[in-house]
């Protein structure tokens, strides 16, 4: 009888989460859906968990669809510390464990002799870094640093580790302030990493 209700009580939420992936694939059919200007009525929380690694998982198991996952992607929205994925008709809950997207790639180009960095997150999307789209720079639990990009409207990407390493290779150090910064530059913003004199010790 349990492994029965157990069934039963997994079908909604199946059927919830086929009934949203079709209302995402309506509204991303046009492009990227401007989930910041939608304000639809909260419909409860789903069983979905993006993973500290950029991993989303549904009841508990990865989510083995890349196209259901950069779809889901799409129609996310950040108020506050909470995520959701929203319609114009719906907004569910959602949680994650500390950024929505993971920086898989990196790309440098010149761009009217300055250096422009390109980033391609785990869902696909290449972020330019720049002053709308930033990186910062967090201290680990274990020591460090963890960088982050801005990717839109209040959501971010990790890095992963080897892009850390190649932005820390093509650091540089700068004057701010007259302080000696070390830090990495994109467009025409430059990013501070750590005070010139960590680095030089």
């Amino acid at each position: 009888m349990a492994k029965q209700g157990q069934t039963e009580e997994a079908e909604p939420g199946a059927q919830r989460l086929d009934a949203l992936a079709e209302a995402a694939r309506r509204v991303r059919a046009s492009g990227l859906p401007p989930v910041e200007k939608w304000n639809p009525p909260f419909c409860g929380d789903l069983d979905i968990r993006v993973g500290a690694d950029g991993t989303w998982f549904y009841l508990g198991s990865p989510i083995g669809r890349p196209e259901l996952v950069r779809l889901f992607a799409s129609v996310l929205k950040r108020e506050g510390d909470r995520y959701f994925l929203v319609t114009p008709v719906e907004k569910i809950g959602i949680v994650v464990d500390d950024a929505p997207f993971l920086a898989v790639e990196m790309m440098a180009v010149e761009q009217d002799g300055k250096p422009l960095l390109s980033f391609r997150t785990n869902v696909g999307d290449w972020v330019c870094c720049d002053a709308a789209h930033g990186l910062r720079f967090e201290d680990a639990p274990r020591g460090g640093l963890v960088p982050y990009l801005h990717v839109r409207s209040g959501l971010w990407a990790k890095l992963s580790r080897p892009l850390y390493y190649e932005l820390v290779d093509r650091g540089e150090i700068r004057a701010i302030k007259g302080e000696e910064i070390f830090g990495v530059a994109s467009g025409d913003a430059f990013f501070a990493i750590a005070d010139a004199a960590q680095v030089k010790g």
